[in-house]
């Protein structure tokens, strides 16, 4: 059994380490308001941007041969994904390397290339299939490197993505790459942000540009997309110059919008993570420190009365 010392010594260090969780529980907070606030900032603007597209639909099946629509056999994949620059985020990091695992494990679901409102299956062998990486944060990169795989460029610090902007260097190396044909096929792996107590894992179809991909991301924005009064009939667009000059600005953009959306997603989810882990570690050091608070009470108040019957017995013994 411990000696009263020995349990006054935990007490101490329990509470030393329920302060720094609680630090970093209000740090998470503060932080995922403005990730959140960030989120909910861009999704108005991305669920307008992707409706316009889906209105385009017909210029989807003209132009499904080339640049960003062009679909071919999947050889090469190439997968970004999205992480943490650090831990104590609870079990985030571990679902992006689940999935990955997963995707991993199963090349003939990878192979499948989804573009307009068809979903097609490449016929070629599942072994010969090629999947490398982008990485961003730093625990995505160490996940990758533990499975072998190469890394094509590795951006170690996912929050320097503040605005749009800041995406163009990882949208460049992806179009550049795709148009290149170096892949076949560009997914994105990231966690969305539902509440501040669920995030989800996703993986989505960036390259081939996917119609159904759009449709089904957007079917999960209009919650919040009827908030803003952004959910209408579909209607029929004029275009000049040309469908082709138009989708061929209109693309990049697009690609770029994915990119960094899911970038805010992830943030606001990793934030929420943490702040949630952050709580429970400080409920739990609470809870220990209650438990051994009533154990240390315990064993002194059994000295007291130890001592007073010691005293009793000898004062006993004198008469």
């Amino acid at each position: 059994m411990a000696s009263s010392l020995d349990i006054k010594r935990r007490i101490r260090s329990i509470n030393s380490t329920k302060k720094i969780t609680k630090a970093m529980e209000m740090v998470s907070a503060a932080k995922m308001r403005r990730a959140v606030a960030s989120v909910l900032a861009i999704r108005p603007y991305a669920h307008a941007a992707w409706s316009v597209l889906t209105n385009l639909s017909k210029a989807f099946e003209e132009f499904s041969g080339f640049g960003f629509l062009e679909i071919r056999p999947v050889e090469n994949v190439l997968m970004i994904v999205v992480t943490s620059n650090r831990g104590l985020c609870g079990s985030f990091n571990t679902q992006i390397a689940k999935k990955i695992k997963e995707e991993i494990a199963n090349p003939a679901k990878l192979r499948i290339n989804r573009i307009g409102n068809k979903k097609i299956q490449s016929a070629l062998a599942d072994q010969d299939l090629v999947v490398d990486f982008i990485t961003i944060g730093k625990k995505g990169e160490a996940m990758v490197r533990k499975t072998g795989k190469n890394i094509i460029a590795a951006f170690s610090d996912g929050a320097s993505f503040a605005v749009a902007g800041d995406i163009k260097p990882l949208s460049k190396i992806v179009m550049e790459a795709y148009l290149a044909k170096k892949y076949d096929k560009v997914v994105i792996v990231y966690t969305d942000y539902v509440s501040a107590v669920t995030q989800q894992t996703r993986i989505r179809q960036i390259l081939p540009i996917s119609k159904i991909d759009i449709e089904k991301q957007i079917a999960e924005m209009d919650v919040v997309a009827k908030q803003y009064g952004l959910v209408g009939p579909k209607v029929e667009y004029k275009i000049e110059p040309s469908p082709q000059e138009v989708l061929e600005f209109i693309f990049p953009r697009l690609i770029e919008m994915q990119l960094f959306h899911a970038v805010l997603e992830s943030s606001a989810s990793e934030h929420s993570a943490r702040m949630v882990a952050m709580k429970s570690a400080t409920d739990a050091a609470g809870e220990m420190s209650e438990d051994l608070t009533l154990a240390y009470n315990q064993i002194r108040q059994g000295k007291i009365t130890q001592e007073i019957a010691e005293i009793s017995a000898g004062r006993a013994a004198l008469e």
